[in-house]
């Protein structure tokens, strides 16, 4: 009969692997099936030209989902509103494509080599960034990267709380405390020495603090209703999957499905997404990661604060046969 200690070792034998297969898949898999999937673009100028165009992007069923304007000035504000990543318009000299690599500059490279391969050859297309990726960080590759230390953080203070038995107001406060110092430390990384967002420093400051208490009172949360093992479900939830599926480094739209909406209800995902918002486009279309952020965090403020504290044994009482009182005279 197996031992403990042999058990304990083929256990570990067989999690490894598992562990290992599981987190390429979550890497691996999305970043190995990159594709526009109704990626909404849009389509402007007069009707005959502008259907074929519209017409260029239904080729490939499923893949664009078309928003028609009614000239380049509707486009351009649709593009800074981020109703859609770019659009192209028709006109007397040619196919004029907008695009926005501050939302994502895979999808401008991607727009550009479709609108380019689609119209006759030798057709000359003239490009514009509406809203173009900072110098600091052009290809967004800063940005993307970014998302993994917020989910550390976040990790690290629900673990931390966890481990040190807070409870009640006293968790509460050193969670909110420490993603405040997070969101100030990291603000003055990626905004004023790297130039990787370029919006109000202090908003971005209150996104990535609220990026970081989502993960961490999450991760606290779980660990107060399932005990140390909730640590774990909030690695697997906010680390391996939330990192992941984030399309941060490239946009949700091309991530296979669901991963993409998935990758939005999570704290990173809606992190990246809210930060693009108010460091690019003045917080346009903010409201969706707003609510996941603040529903992440009220969840794990409330299981932290309504949770209680494990009692203390009570102290043994003795046993041994009590001592006759001593006779007096």
């Amino acid at each position: 009969m197996p031992t403990a200690p042999n058990r304990r070792a083929v256990a570990v034998v067989l999690l490894i692997p598992l562990m290992v297969t599981l987190a390429l898949w979550a890497f691996a898999w999305p970043a190995a099936r990159i594709a526009p999937r109704d990626l909404p673009v849009g389509v402007a100028g007069a009707a005959p030209a502008a259907q074929q165009l519209e017409q260029r992007f239904q080729q490939r069923d499923g893949a664009f989902e078309v928003h028609r304007f009614d000239d380049e000035a509707a486009a351009r504000a649709a593009i800074e509103d981020r109703v859609v990543y770019g659009a192209v318009v028709a006109t007397p000299q040619g196919p004029h494509l907008l695009t926005a690599s501050a939302a994502s500059p895979v999808v401008s490279q991607l727009l550009r080599e479709a609108v380019t391969t689609s119209v006759p050859e030798g057709t000359r297309v003239q490009v514009t960034d509406v809203v173009a990726a900072p110098p600091g960080d052009p290809r967004g590759s800063a940005l993307g990267a970014s998302v993994l230390p917020l989910a550390l953080a976040g990790m690290a203070a629900g673990a931390v709380v966890t481990l040190m038995g807070l409870r009640g107001a006293r968790a509460a406060l050193t969670l909110v405390g420490s993603a405040a110092l997070v969101g100030l430390a990291a603000t003055g990384v990626a905004h004023s020495w790297l130039g990787v967002v370029t919006g109000d420093w202090w908003t971005e400051a209150g996104v990535l603090a609220l990026t970081v208490l989502a993960i961490g009172s999450a991760v606290a949360g779980l660990a107060a209703l399932f005990g140390t093992r909730g640590i774990g479900i909030g690695a697997l939830l906010m680390v391996l999957l939330g990192n992941s599926f984030s399309g941060v480094t490239s946009a949700p739209q091309l991530l296979p499905e669901p991963v993409g909406a998935i990758g939005q209800w999570l704290p990173p995902g809606a992190g990246g997404s809210l930060l693009r918002s108010v460091a690019f486009f003045d917080g346009s279309a903010a409201g969706g990661a707003v609510l996941t952020l603040s529903l992440w965090s009220l969840f794990g403020l409330a299981a932290v604060l309504l949770a209680r504290r494990t009692p203390k044994p009570a102290a043994p009482t003795p046993t041994g046969p009590a001592r006759e009182p001593a006779l007096t005279g």
